[in-house]
């Protein structure tokens, strides 16, 4: 048996372990981390993640704490404004629109978008000359000896690994969170929702977009130009059995119905490549350490793809993580680094997810109270200055 000794132990090699192995390791500390799946990283290829995340500006600035951002920037396309338009009934009718704008808060925009393969591929190349992280990728987790002075974890290679530190972001079904004994809270919508990218006549202006509709949001996100068109990521939630009936639809009825959808927002648009299907659930740890286990990101927590919550919560987690271990370098792992990681997040990851579990059911309610008051609250959020820069805020990020 190989054994092998770390500062940190990763289990899960997504986006959000990647971030975590890059930022431990650009702030001193040794890294092993381990995935059974390679990185896919090709938009073509099976596996590959198609969805896009609009990574505000909390996540950009851990992203330059450990160098990535100068590899990430020349993808993005800056998020100027967050528009949300209300409609109802097929064909949609627009009955509101309102558009928070970035400048109402700083001279930076919102945040970047980046299409998910892509942040992928150039982790994935940071990481593999990161003297620092050891990437066991093919190699997934198999079981754990949690003590209080360390983790002894095993691998399905036959690797040990002996660390100070495990963090769990090995996604909604972690089993490194299971092997710690911690549960899980799932509500389940029966919504699914397409990710997928089109091409399209009107310039987006660097404007992300949200229509309401029964069924879900339909989330308009800038990309940059494809072969010199307008580009943008779509998001598409409605209840499983749609989702399943658009997936499988032709191209062309599929891209009709799809204009609809968006209410000829950006004039005739066009799929770009494959759609892929995700289920929506909200899910949260019951709590987010045991011993020398930390748990992060999907494993902790789990929402629907509403207001660019999802991966850059799981950054804020990792973030206050980081910054907890950075005090303490010669045990990061230590229960009082752990029991601060705790009380700083919990109540945030508790609260954010309780507002976009209501704000996904009264988003795509097709009730006509339900509606009507959706109508009014848009209203209210945005017309009152101070609600409205207050709501922003929240969004970005825990103050």
């Amino acid at each position: 048996m190989t054994q092998r000794d770390a500062d940190i132990f990763i289990s899960g090699g997504g986006i959000a372990g990647q971030v975590a192995a890059a930022s431990f390791a650009a702030r001193g500390f040794s890294v092993v981390m381990a995935d059974p799946v390679p990185p896919v990283t090709e938009a073509d290829l099976d596996g590959s993640d198609l969805r896009s995340t609009a990574f505000l500006q909390p996540a950009r600035d851990l992203f330059e704490t450990c160098g990535l951002w100068s590899l990430l920037e020349p993808h993005s396309k800056p998020l100027d404004q967050l528009a949300v338009i209300d409609t109802t009934g097929w064909p949609p009718e627009v009955r509101a629109r309102r558009a928070f704008r970035a400048s109402d808060l700083s001279d930076e925009p919102f945040g970047w978008n980046l299409m998910n393969w892509v942040v992928r591929r150039e982790l994935w190349q940071y990481l593999k000359h990161a003297d620092a992280v050891t990437a066991l990728y093919g190699t997934g987790f198999k079981s754990l000896v949690n003590r209080t002075s360390g983790v002894i974890v095993n691998l399905t290679d036959g690797t040990s690994v002996r660390a100070k530190l495990a963090l769990a972001a090995d996604g909604k079904l972690s089993p490194l969170r299971e092997a710690a004994g911690i549960g899980v809270q799932t509500t389940r919508y029966g919504q699914k929702s397409l990710a997928f990218t089109v091409t399209h006549e009107v310039p987006h202006d660097n404007i992300s977009t949200e229509i309401y509709n029964e069924g879900g949001p339909f989330t308009i996100v800038p990309l940059p130009d494809i072969d010199g068109t307008h580009a943008s990521a779509i998001v598409w939630m409605n209840r499983g059995p749609r989702s399943v009936d658009l997936l499988e639809m032709p191209v062309p009825a599929f891209e009709d119905v799809m204009q609809l959808r968006s209410a000829n927002l950006l004039g005739r648009m066009r799929l770009k490549g494959r759609r892929s299907i995700w289920p929506i659930v909200t899910q949260t740890a019951d709590r987010l350490v045991e011993g020398r286990v930390a748990v992060v990101a999907e494993a902790a927590h789990a929402l629907p793809p509403i207001g660019a919550q999802g991966l850059n919560t799981s950054l804020n987690d990792i973030a206050v993580l980081l910054d907890l271990a950075t005090r303490h370098p010669d045990d990061p792992g230590a229960p009082e680094t752990l029991a601060a990681y705790e009380r700083a997040r919990k109540p945030d990851i508790m609260r954010r997810a309780r507002v976009i579990d209501l704000f996904n059911r009264v988003a795509g309610s097709g009730e006509a109270g339900v509606q009507a008051a959706r109508l009014i609250g848009l209203r209210t959020v945005h017309d009152v200055a101070p609600v409205r820069r207050t709501i922003m805020r929240a969004g970005l990020g825990p103050a």
